[in-house]
């Protein structure tokens, strides 16, 4: 009887969780449409592209045109989509849709590409201070030599 009646009490408070439905892969596909991520993958794609050039300068532009129709965003959205359901019921991802349907969802939506650029731009001038501080302090406790740049 106790057994029983922590159960119930246990699937009490864990409330919705235990009895939410899973994400189901076209509301996914949905999230991943409204939000934009897809789009955001090819911008990243388009900017990995000439970073790849330069490591193989040599290389003739019919192979990075060739490169360029093999990357195929759809299989990335088929990589995430379990990595949603794992972390997402139904309800989150209906509830995230019906927000990026929103005016403000969609406004986030525009603003998402320009925010991740300059936010990591804003990472990495963080990153290079973080790390002259790191060194400035080394040289200081002289754990590296002076000479060191």
């Amino acid at each position: 009887m106790k057994k029983i009646i922590s159960t119930i009490v246990v699937m009490f408070l864990c409330g919705t969780t235990l009895f939410a439905s899973p994400a189901k892969e076209e509301s996914v596909r949905e999230l991943i449409d409204l939000s934009g991520s897809k789009n955001i993958g090819n911008l990243f794609m388009k900017q990995l592209l000439p970073n790849l050039k330069r490591l193989a300068p040599d290389a003739p532009e019919e192979f990075w045109d060739k490169m360029t129709k093999e990357i195929d965003m759809d299989k990335m959205v088929e990589l995430t989509i379990p990595i949603y359901q794992k972390y997402l019921n139904e309800e989150d991802i209906q509830a995230i849709n019906k927000f990026y349907k929103t005016e403000a969802g969609q406004k986030l939506i525009k603003q998402t590409p320009q925010i991740m650029q300059e936010s990591m731009m804003a990472g990495q001038q963080w990153g290079r201070e973080v790390a002259q501080k790191i060194v400035s302090e080394l040289k200081e406790k002289e754990y590296i030599k002076q000479n060191m740049k």
